[in-house]
């Protein structure tokens, strides 16, 4: 009888000591998990994120799990402003919440520093880089020079926009770097000149080139692959 006292008020105590020891599934509990998740899986590779879930339907009443909280975005869904993660708790019988979060994904874009226009090839002296929150940039972004080498725009750029991959044309015929004939007309008589080309465009752009003798920069419209006319 004994034994049997001694038995039952060792299960009592250590269904008690389990019981103190899970931790209850709460409404915190569940946009924390949201939010953590997002913040390890979908953070971009040198970008920093900032993520707040919604409140939740104060109505809902959640059963404890018995294991981790698990969370994904359905589909693989790219990330925007406003996405839903899905929280569940990995038992039989468990139970599934979606959250809505609110998302801001920091990092470094080329932004316009002057007007352009269209056909304009795109050099350094045209963008610099500034840190916008590309969660909201729907058309996508540039991150850097090597993705617009030898391209040029499809449309005219006020100064201080976001370059997006919409906005350029293809390859182009004069990239920077470019070896180029310049040529220019004086009373009637082409002369030609060696140089460099700083900008990058199709036939009728626009762009600046360096003489390769004196080092003078002009304006010139490009003519054909490596051929450039410089502007009076």
């Amino acid at each position: 009888m004994i034994g049997r006292r001694l038995s039952s008020a060792l299960v009592c105590v250590v269904a008690f000591a389990c019981t103190q020891g899970a931790a209850a599934t709460t409404q915190e509990t569940v946009r924390a998990t949201a939010v953590s998740w997002l913040q390890k899986n979908r953070t971009l590779p040198g970008a920093r994120m900032t993520a707040e879930a919604d409140s939740l339907d104060s109505r809902l009443r959640l059963a404890d799990c018995a294991a981790p909280l698990e969370a994904s975005l359905p589909g693989n869904r790219p990330l925007g402003a406003r996405v839903s993660v899905v929280v569940r708790c990995p038992v039989p019988g468990g139970w599934t919440v979606r959250v809505p979060v609110r998302v801001k994904m920091f990092t470094n874009v080329l932004v316009t520093s002057r007007p352009l226009t269209r056909g304009d090839g795109i050099g350094a002296s045209d963008v610099h880089s500034e840190e916008r929150d590309v969660a909201t940039l729907a058309y996508g972004y540039i991150a850097g020079l090597d993705q617009v080498d030898g391209r040029s725009l499809t449309r005219p750029l006020n100064a201080g926009t976001v370059l997006t991959p919409g906005m350029l044309a293809g390859r182009q015929a004069v990239r920077v770097g470019d070896a180029v004939s310049m040529e220019a007309n004086v009373d009637g008589v082409t002369i030609r000149a060696d140089g460099v080309a700083m900008g990058a465009g199709d036939a009728g752009s626009r762009l600046r080139v360096r003489n390769a003798s004196s080092g003078k920069v002009l304006d010139a419209v490009v003519r054909g692959p490596g051929v450039v006319t410089v502007l009076p």
